[in-house]
């Protein structure tokens, strides 16, 4: 689909991602090369379906791509990047401590917990390196 900014996305509905952090460090996905904007970091998310929430979607894709367990987190905050006719949710949640979360499918080569400071030193998912500057004082307030 193409948005009213004029860039291309997947998803009728749009779509919704997770950003796990604890410990002042986020959980980050290598992707997979062969995948939209492949061998980039970002978080695990992708298109929404219409019967989802934007929290159902985001934990769904993430369960999906990473194996996590979605008991272990706590969502507690939104954030919208809108596109006017598409959007991006990203669900913002805490992780317990006994989260664990490894490549659960071939969208994935690695995932890893990164400290706040050290995330803009990955090459970042082109979105996702957008909407890290709006996202970490989010997180640094949540943190506290």
């Amino acid at each position: 689909m193409e948005c009213n900014c004029g860039h291309r996305h997947w998803g009728l509905h749009g779509a919704a991602g997770l950003l796990l952090f604890r410990d002042g460090a986020v959980l980050l996905q290598h992707r997979a090369p062969w995948v939209h904007n492949g061998d980039t970091w970002g978080i695990p998310g992708g298109a929404r379906d219409s019967h989802e929430t934007v929290t159902e979607a985001a934990i769904r894709e993430a369960v999906e791509e990473i194996g996590m367990e979605p008991h272990l987190l706590h969502p507690l905050r939104r954030f919208e990047d809108n596109h006017g006719n598409w959007r991006y949710d990203t669900i913002i949640a805490s992780a317990d401590t006994s989260l664990v979360a490894h490549e659960q499918n071939d969208e994935s080569q690695q995932v890893e917990w990164v400290k706040f400071e050290d995330v803009v030193n990955k090459n970042l998912h082109p979105s996702f390196a957008n909407t890290w500057p709006e996202l970490l004082p989010i997180l640094r307030e949540l943190r506290v």
